[in-house]
């Protein structure tokens, strides 16, 4: 997809940073949607459906990580990037935790900006192939099949959720929190012990060396990547 049909929801009570940004994402082929708080940016993100969110830490009503949380408890498919003032304690597991797929401290230059949105873009724009392969591996998606070498490996519908997921956020270092959420959901709610447990399996399935694993890598004190 070109940038020029890509549309960017700037969400920030500042008018003059929304009229800044919204010039530059113009001059490089993007379509900038505004919103003032982030009651209306959720709205936005729910009926217009961009291509990415920029969303301010600090908003009137609803704060960025709150709306960060709507989005995701909403399961919209949308990369997110918080923007946040240099004096916002920015814990970056809890952005990762409440769903933000990067952040940038104001003032920041244009060129980093455009850069972090590329690189986001990039990193999520594509859709899963119907048939996605990793090793020896091959998903059908539509058909909900896995075989490795050819030959059918049984998963369970919350095996297979899980690796879907991964599949999803190749590259992207995922909490357990927000693991946890995306594939069980809000309602239920297990501790995130049930997702060691599975990703334990996924790796004894589809990993040559289940005790060093390649593709679905621990990453300390955070959670995992997987790595295609």
């Amino acid at each position: 997809m070109s940038s020029s049909s890509q549309r960017i929801l700037i969400v920030d009570d500042d008018a003059e940073l929304r009229e800044t940004v919204s010039i530059l994402l113009e001059r490089e082929g993007f379509v900038p949607l505004e919103a003032v708080d982030g009651r209306s940016g959720l709205d936005k993100a729910v009926t217009v459906k961009p291509s990415l969110m920029l969303v301010d830490l600090r908003l009137p009503g609803m704060t960025g990580i709150e709306l960060c949380k709507e989005i995701r408890a909403n399961r919209l498919p949308l990369p997110i990037i918080v923007l946040s003032a240099v004096g916002d304690e920015v814990d970056k597991v809890l952005l990762l935790e409440v769903g933000a797929d990067d952040y940038v401290v104001k003032p920041f230059g244009a060129r980093e900006l455009l850069a972090r949105i590329r690189a986001v873009l990039r990193r999520t724009g594509g859709e899963v192939p119907r048939v996605a392969r990793f090793g020896d591996v091959e998903v059908d998606v539509e058909r909900r099949n896995v075989t490795r070498s050819g030959k059918d490996v049984k998963v369970t519908p919350a095996e297979y959720n899980l690796l879907s997921f991964f599949l999803q956020n190749a590259d992207r270092v995922l909490t357990r929190d927000l693991i946890l959420n995306s594939v069980w959901g809000y309602e239920y709610y297990p501790n995130t012990r049930t997702v060691d447990a599975h990703v334990v399996r996924l790796r004894q399935k589809f990993e040559r060396e289940p005790a060093a694993p390649k593709h679905f890598v621990t990453v300390h004190g955070v959670g995992y990547r997987f790595l295609p």
